[in-house]
């Protein structure tokens, strides 16, 4: 298959929010357009769905807080449910990013917050040893993965998980097409996105390129081909990958 000029990407993530990003580099350098739409959004779960878990947050003394995203989606629930967290709440964070995020919800100097090091729960080892009576609260996503349960069942630790936000398709408006000569996939999660907005599609010289194996691994069971993917020894980004792609399309 001789594929298309590719002149067209569609990114299938959010737009940076700071103007910054090696994809612009990529637009000025090849001449070409890039759309930045994500297949895929996340959606907190109602006050409803919630209150159906029977769970009560002023009950815990701790929060265990996995991503941004988890941050995001706890206060954001707090907020409907008008409850206001008390100072003496503690919070365990996956790396310190995590930790400065929560400045956007609570005065984080007046706050116990502890931060693993390394981006890894077992970061928090000290933390959890000094702090090991607590009741903790686990937010977490509807599709999780058990690292940091396990850990915390390890320790012996107390705790609680409540599914807090899920991962959905990011529809398409009816009549809206797909007008890009290639698309770059993140996750799994996004090639089912777009197989649910656009049951037809078909790839031919269309070019796909993709971040990840499980991601790549889903494309090629799709039966699609795929033209580029990162991250590899040699071109360790997504952006970096696609440059050596460009090059080598927009030659022909």
């Amino acid at each position: 298959m001789t594929l298309r000029k590719v002149k067209k990407i569609l990114i299938s993530q959010p737009e940076p929010s700071n103007g910054k990003s090696p994809y612009y580099e990529l637009r000025e350098k090849f001449n070409i357009e890039l759309q930045f739409r994500p297949f895929i959004k996340v959606e907190r779960v109602t006050a409803k769905e919630f209150r159906h878990q029977r769970i009560n947050i002023l009950d815990f003394t701790g929060i265990v807080m996995t991503s941004r995203t988890a941050v995001d989606n706890f206060f954001s629930l707090c907020e409907e449910l008008k409850i206001t967290m008390p100072e003496t709440m503690k919070y365990f964070c996956i790396s310190e990013t995590v930790a400065l995020y929560l400045q956007k919800y609570i005065v984080y100097r007046k706050r116990k917050i502890f931060f693993s090091q390394t981006g890894k729960i077992e970061g928090l080892n000290t933390a959890f040893t000094k702090h090991s009576k607590e009741n903790l609260l686990v937010p977490v996503p509807e599709e999780h993965n058990e690292e940091v349960l396990n850990y915390l069942t390890s320790k012996k630790l107390k705790f609680t998980v409540s599914v807090m936000y899920r991962t959905v398709s990011n529809d398409y408006a009816e009549g809206e097409t797909l007008d890009a000569d290639m698309l770059i996939f993140f996750s799994p999660l996004g090639v089912q996105a777009l197989k649910k907005n656009f049951p037809d599609f078909q790839q031919g010289d269309m070019a796909i390129g993709c971040f990840g194996p499980a991601t790549a691994k889903v494309i090629e069971d799709e039966g699609w081909r795929l033209d580029c993917e990162a991250p590899t020894p040699e071109y360790p980004s997504m952006a970096m990958v696609l440059d050596a792609f460009l090059k080598e399309n927009l030659k022909k």
